[in-house]
């Protein structure tokens, strides 16, 4: 069947569609068993899959549910790929902030090609289909709105979720707010503007916030006033720092009024900190606290963890982080982002007195006198490795004093990634775990607001002290001082104000390898800046730091004139990331795609 028939036809009335679709529900049933205490059996009673109509579902409150239930995967709830083996905490395998086992990203290099069909495309329009089924149904309801108005809330979300997936990919999107049918002229009509998607997206989740409870749901498995408010910030600010700075390009909006969606961001992500419910979470120990937040085992209590996902051994629904993380593996964080570490004075390393280039290549002297999520996102040879019964082995008797000896301990970088690693071996299994997820941290949001407000030329001091300074507090780093920046002759972007270097700056830190960097380079046009021209480089190695690279490495991993290892100095040249910068902002829209609707055009670069 063609691709623009299957994603946007009415639901078939067969015995095989119906087949099909009720197995959909009843998988959808096994993961509201974590996510809601209530058990699904008369669910399974009540409903014969071989005999359900459409008719007879969306009823009640508890089918409207187990509809929504469908919307709470990976595909949707974090961007991403697990190429790295290193789960949520490998997704900035696509950014210059780490590199995976496999490679570089084609995207980077500048070598991706388009193919007939782009199933992503097919993917989010099948969502589109899903959803809108339900709003065109979910009136049918028995049940007072009162009832069910919380699903109803979700609906508004995972619609608009998966529009700004959409829009982030490709940009003009084609928006059905009903169900069609293979005859419905809409589907051969032009996408619609990105701006506009953005407005009804908005839209969405102002009738998401409406609709949904101001109390956490699920001890923060689903969505609440707040996530949505949060997620509003998140892609308002994503589209007026698009707007901003892709204004004039191939890229840009026609109209565009990026201040409009800015001050947008400011005010969503300024009501959920009046809210007063969330705070970072910080037991005092500024060497443990950030790295902590991410290995633990529960969120359901957490201040800071809005949104998270939950994985089950005994439903199957599991999780492969530790395990995967216990080697190198291949995987490395860049020297790019290792630079970006302050001093622990506030200062950047080209104007602190605490900073020595003799310290380069030695990982633990790297570390002292850093930002201490240094140590926390970066392994070190005295952080503890493994922890069996009590015995702790650190990562330098473990990993270290073998990097580059073989395979497993291989490394492209020599900074291998700590943050997410659980070290007790209860955690780990080479076939299930149930380490959960994070998908929205309140650090997020307080970044979201000082970026906005930065970009807008509106931030004061009061602005940084609720936003900035709890994230520096927690591990005793100086605050912003607004009057006061250090100018650093590494800033990426030396035409932009101090206070927006900073706020970028602190991003990359906060949130790195969580996934946010690629989209962050994306809306802010800033692939002249880190990307184009440039090779992802590591540590400083000598015959005396790292002993194997010589005996195991050498050839494999070359280093460059200074003595930092430069691992694909042969693939690249001196020419370095191939990135096209008139293209590969956006993604292709597929061969069959357009053939089956012409006014689809294609992005710029890949006509």
């Amino acid at each position: 069947m063609m691709i623009l028939s299957e994603t946007h036809m009415l639901p078939l009335k067969t015995s095989n569609y119906k087949h099909m679709k009720f197995i959909t529900l009843f998988i959808s049933s096994l993961i509201v068993i974590l996510m809601v205490s209530a058990c699904q059996e008369d669910f399974l009673e009540k409903y014969p899959l071989d005999q359900v109509s459409e008719g007879d579902f969306l009823l009640k409150t508890k089918d409207h549910e187990i509809y929504m239930n469908q919307f709470y995967n990976w595909d949707l709830l974090k961007t991403g790929k697990f190429a790295s083996g290193g789960g949520l905490y490998g997704l900035d395998i696509n950014s210059d902030n780490f590199i995976g086992q496999n490679g570089l990203d084609d995207r980077l290099k500048g070598v991706r090609v388009s193919e007939s069909n782009n199933s992503d495309w097919d993917m989010y329009y099948k969502y589109v289909r899903s959803i809108n089924f339900y709003f065109d149904n979910y009136e049918k309801c028995i049940d007072t709105y009162d009832e069910y108005k919380e699903y109803l809330g979700e609906a508004y979300f995972f619609r608009a979720l998966i529009y700004y997936q959409l829009m982030q990919r490709f940009g003009d999107v084609i928006w059905f707010d009903h169900q069609l049918d293979s005859n419905s002229p809409e589907l051969y009509g032009k996408r619609t503007p990105r701006n506009e998607v953005a407005d009804h997206i908005i839209a969405d989740l102002d009738e998401a916030i409406k609709h949904l409870p101001a109390t956490k749901r699920n001890d923060g498995l689903r969505i609440d006033k707040w996530i949505a408010l949060g997620f509003k910030s998140k892609v308002a600010l994503f589209e007026g720092t698009w707007e901003k700075y892709h204004n004039g390009t191939a890229f840009g909006v026609s109209g565009a009024d990026p201040d409009k969606y800015l001050k947008i961001a400011e005010e969503a992500a300024k009501k959920v900190i009046d809210s007063h419910l969330y705070k970072l979470y910080s037991t005092g120990d500024i060497n443990n606290d950030y790295y902590q937040v991410h290995i633990q085992r529960d969120y359901s209590a957490s201040k800071e963890v809005m949104f998270w996902k939950k994985f089950s051994i005994a439903l199957g629904i599991t999780n492969k982080r530790m395990y995967t993380t216990e080697k190198p593996g291949g995987k490395g964080l860049t020297k790019s982002l290792i630079d970006a570490f302050l001093c622990i004075d506030g200062l950047p390393t080209t104007k602190s007195p605490l900073f020595s280039e003799s310290d380069l290549g030695d990982l633990e002297k790297e570390a002292q006198n850093r930002d201490p999520r240094f140590q926390q996102t970066i392994w070190t040879p005295k952080a503890p490795w493994k922890i069996d019964n009590g015995k702790v082995t650190s990562w330098d008797d473990g990993i270290y004093s073998n990097l580059f000896r073989s395979s497993s301990y291989s490394t492209t970088t020599a900074y291998v990634p700590r943050k997410g690693y659980d070290p007790d071996i209860t955690t780990h299994s080479t076939s299930a775990e149930e380490a959960p997820d994070l998908i929205m941290r309140y650090a997020e949001i307080l970044l979201n607001y000082a970026e906005a407000k930065a970009e807008l030329g509106t931030i004061t001091q009061a602005d940084i002290d609720i936003s900035i300074k709890p994230i520096r507090d927690r591990v005793g780093m100086p605050n912003i001082k607004l009057s006061d920046i250090t100018v650093d002759t590494n800033w990426h972007y030396p035409d932009l104000s101090p206070i927006i270097n900073e706020v970028r700056r602190e991003r990359r830190i906060e949130l790195n390898n969580e996934g946010h960097r690629w989209y962050d380079i994306a809306r802010w046009a800033a692939a002249d800046e880190l990307i184009i021209g440039k090779r992802p480089k590591g540590i400083k190695v000598g015959t005396e730091n790292f002993p194997y690279f010589y005996k195991h490495g050498e050839g494999k991993y070359p280093v460059d004139s200074e003595g930092f290892i430069d691992p694909y100095q042969e693939s690249l040249g001196d020419a370095g990331y191939g990135f096209n910068k008139n293209r590969d902002y956006l993604d292709y829209i597929g061969i069959e795609q357009i053939t089956l609707n012409p006014n689809l055009g294609q992005n710029p670069g890949w006509e």
